[in-house]
């Protein structure tokens, strides 16, 4: 490739990324409108209130748990480099990584290379080797929520499950009961399973499901790496992945203290939080708009009002925003000086 085909192709690069940017902030923006819109003026004035009336000594703690999750995941990150001969600082790693979700507010998925290059200034570790620590990172990440996905469903019992099986059912007449959903789910697994071992050796002639599966093996053996690590490095590994989602899911229980309405729910409510919450973080731009609606929604299924539920919401989102805001931007100054000196030195 010559010059001027890498140039092209990032100019290519950085529209596609403006253009994501502008679909998922205008995504934002607009639940916004069409939240503020469906409401009465004395409904505004009840969530303002909720606002107001906010203990927020809880939502800085919240922003400390938020802190305290981005820490863990540096720590875990740490990890992947020791195999590849590197030892990065702590500090560094943290900076990194909330940097990193500092510039993913602005451009979706440019905190991957982001941190990768604070990285190289702060401890000249390459891009191409921090990029595959990361591609590593993202798979675990996949199979860890896909596994946080499979326990949600199984502790949805109650009003949870109630709410669900009745929104349901009001879509769809005569609908069966979860049990059977559920069998049948089961079932059509377990049917496409069985197909794609006795038909792979078939599927593997058509170019698609080449390039599919040439993928999906790349991520098992990107999977395996980490147990390559060490016993000992891959048990904390494994440690650190769960203390990452039990932070996320405690930031919301912490939260609910925050509020009078919403202080006696418990850790099965904030876990039905973030399974919502996580889904607003995919539809919008960093969440804006569609998380604390999503946030509002699963606090009604426990009979929480839909003012304090929104104030809530946007308390939890505001909280974790604040928090990379502040530490981003001061790790920001901190690797641009870094750089300078770096620069000058040489």
């Amino acid at each position: 490739m010559t010059p001027a085909d890498t140039q092209n192709a990032r100019k290519k690069s950085r529209k596609g990324d403006i253009l994501k940017m502008i679909v998922f902030l205008g995504i934002g923006i607009f639940f916004i409108y069409w939240f503020l819109l469906k409401l009465e003026p004395e409904q505004k004035a009840s969530i303002w209130q909720s606002f107001v009336e906010a203990d927020y000594a809880w939502v800085g703690v919240a922003m400390a748990v938020c802190l305290l999750s981005h820490l863990v995941r540096a720590l875990r990150w740490r990890l992947l480099f020791r195999p590849i001969g590197y030892n990065p600082n702590v500090n560094n790693t943290f900076g990194s990584v909330v940097v990193a979700y500092l510039a993913n507010l602005a451009f979706p998925r440019a905190g991957e290379v982001v941190r990768c290059a604070t990285l190289r200034t702060s401890e000249n570790i390459p891009i191409e080797k921090s990029l595959g620590t990361v591609v590593t990172e993202r798979l675990v990440d996949i199979l860890a929520f896909a596994i946080v996905v499979i326990i949600g469903m199984l502790v949805m019992f109650g009003q949870a499950k109630d709410w669900l099986y009745n929104t349901l059912s009001e879509k769809y007449d005569n609908l069966p009961n979860m049990t059977v959903i559920v069998s049948v789910l089961l079932c059509l697994v377990l049917l496409a399973f069985i197909g794609y071992k006795l038909l792979w050796k078939r599927l593997l002639t058509i170019p698609l499901f080449k390039k599919i599966d040439d993928m999906v093996r790349g991520m098992i053996d990107g999977l395996k790496s980490i147990f390559h690590m060490g016993g000992r490095r891959t048990l904390l590994f494994i440690i650190y992945s769960i203390v990452i989602y039990l932070l996320y899911i405690l930031g919301g229980l912490v939260i609910f203290h925050a509020f009078g309405e919403t202080c006696h729910l418990g850790l099965r409510a904030a876990f039905v939080v973030y399974l919502f919450g996580t889904v607003g973080m995919t539809f919008s731009q960093g969440g804006i708009g569609v998380y604390p609606v999503l946030v509002q929604v699963a606090l009604g299924i426990y009979g929480i009002s839909m003012e304090v539920g929104t104030a809530c919401g946007w308390l939890l989102w505001g909280c974790q925003q604040a928090a990379v805001l502040v530490v981003g931007a001061a790790y920001l100054i901190y690797f641009s000086t870094k750089k300078s000196k770096k620069i000058q030195s040489a």
